[in-house]
């Protein structure tokens, strides 16, 4: 009996041994997308934000995330400027790499030498001076009334990080949460879609794009080469693609699995006509990157190469003195306009107001006259809710039910739209009463907060 039970005992051992290896070598996509993920937000919150990996790794990874991320651990190489993660110091291998200009990538695939040659050396803004008012400077007017407002933890909602609100142009009140300011970059995540669509429309104005134009497969039989640029720009290109977030998806994949993000929403099957159906895509925003990228390169040259890559920040960030704003490129030179910005809560107001102005900055034209005014249009196919240019025309829809319009009952003016991101990034802008009003935090869904109420109580002070 006791041969029997050691026996027994070995060959527990043994399969648990084996595995323990089989989960080593090749863990589940699920786990790799977690320690992915892991990777990818410390390395960014570190080199780009300059917080603390560990703070990052418990409050903005594991704190909100699946209960498996309790159990992903850290490194950080400062030197190098890698990071990787683990569950259980031994399954996963997150590994990200930070690059000047482009910020962090994942590399799935472990190339990190690759993934790092996707860089530049941007030309420095020089941050806003405290001695001056905002948007030239940082220095607020503050309206008393405004502020009180921003005071009610009600309004300014759980996990809030960062507040502003702009009136007539004018920083009127601002608030941030516990351990960050003013100058904090703060994840847009995909708020940065927006930004992607105003890149678009410099091409644009450049004559080197166009909203009818199609052919971006090089097959010309092949059935996407009739999407168009405008129903890219409207969520409506037929394309397969799931953007859920509870598991191994579409979006999971490209984010976290995949070093050619664009490559990988390229090869997504055609599911529908084009303009047909709406659906909500990050993919489609990495199909948008990838060709603008293309246009500003022009045929024969590397729309990776640095100065391609350093376009936003040249022509978009720089005029605006959106000084702490970064967009993310991938493994592959990809800008991550999806998902991967970081901008303080400041600069997020810039561009909400350059939005508001039409395209236009210190009386300088970046956007085509009514470009913003098409980004605002209904999405065809999206009924009412989405914009034509990578917006919302709704509010985080919070207990709401599907399909109606979550705004209705905060009574909001009917010109309002929004930037609107995960975990509760959202940028209301209202041109008829020349209002933004940013919202950063961590903020999971499952909350169901609504920034509309704290817009609502803005407006009417305001007024």
């Amino acid at each position: 009996m006791a041969r029997k039970l050691a026996i027994g005992a070995a060959a527990v051992v043994i399969v648990g041994a084996g595995a323990t290896l089989a989960l080593a070598v090749r863990p589940p996509e699920l786990l790799r997308v977690g320690a992915n993920y892991g990777a990818k937000i410390v390395c960014s919150n570190v080199f780009v934000a300059e917080r603390d990996a560990q703070a990052v790794l418990a409050d903005d990874v594991q704190a909100p995330g699946h209960p498996v991320l309790k159990y992903l651990s850290v490194r950080v190489d400062q030197q190098r400027k890698i990071v990787r993660t683990q569950f259980l110091g031994f399954i996963g291998d997150g590994l990200a790499v930070y690059r000047p200009g482009t910020g962090c990538a994942v590399a799935p695939d472990g190339d990190v030498a690759r993934a790092a040659q996707y860089q530049f050396n941007p030309l420095k803004i020089w941050a806003p001076s405290p001695n001056v008012p905002w948007p030239t400077g940082s220095q607020p007017e503050t309206e008393k009334a405004v502020q009180a407002l921003l005071e009610q933890q009600a309004l300014a909602g759980p996990g809030m990080r960062g507040i502003a609100v702009i009136h007539n142009g004018r920083l009127i009140a601002q608030r941030y949460g516990e351990g960050f300011s003013a100058a904090t970059p703060l994840l847009g995540w995909s708020m940065a879609k927006t930004v992607s669509a105003a890149l678009v429309g410099m091409q644009i104005g450049d004559g080197k794009l166009s909203l009818q134009q199609n052919g971006f497969w090089p097959d010309k039989g092949d059935p996407r080469s009739s999407i168009t640029l405008a129903q890219l720009m409207a969520m409506s290109s037929g394309l397969q693609f799931n953007e859920g977030y509870g598991d191994v998806s579409d979006v999971t994949r490209m984010l976290y699995l995949e070093p050619d993000m664009a490559g990988y929403s390229a090869g997504q099957p055609l599911a529908q006509a084009p303009g047909s159906v709406w659906n909500y895509s990050s993919g489609t925003t990495l199909l948008l990157s990838r060709i603008w990228q293309r246009a500003a390169a022009g045929d024969g040259h590397d729309a990776a190469s640095a100065a391609v890559l350093s376009l936003p920040h040249d022509r978009l960030f720089a005029p605006l003195g959106m000084s702490s704003a970064l967009i993310e490129a991938d493994a592959r030179g990809n800008l991550v306009g999806s998902s991967y910005m970081y901008a303080t809560t400041h600069d997020w107001a810039r561009f909400g107001q350059f939005l508001l102005q039409d395209g236009v900055w210190q009386g300088k034209r970046m956007l085509p006259s009514g470009f913003v005014d098409a980004m605002r249009q209904p999405a065809p196919a999206s009924r009412g809710q989405y914009g034509q240019g990578q917006l919302w025309r709704w509010g985080p829809s919070g207990d709401t039910p599907e399909g109606q319009n979550p705004d209705l009952r905060f009574q909001l003016p009917a010109d309002t739209y929004w930037m609107e991101g995960h975990d509760g990034q959202s940028i209301a802008v209202v041109p008829s009463r020349q209002l933004v009003v940013v919202r950063l935090g961590l903020t999971p869904h499952r909350l169901l907060y609504q920034p509309q109420a704290l817009l609502a109580a803005v407006l009417k002070a305001v007024e």
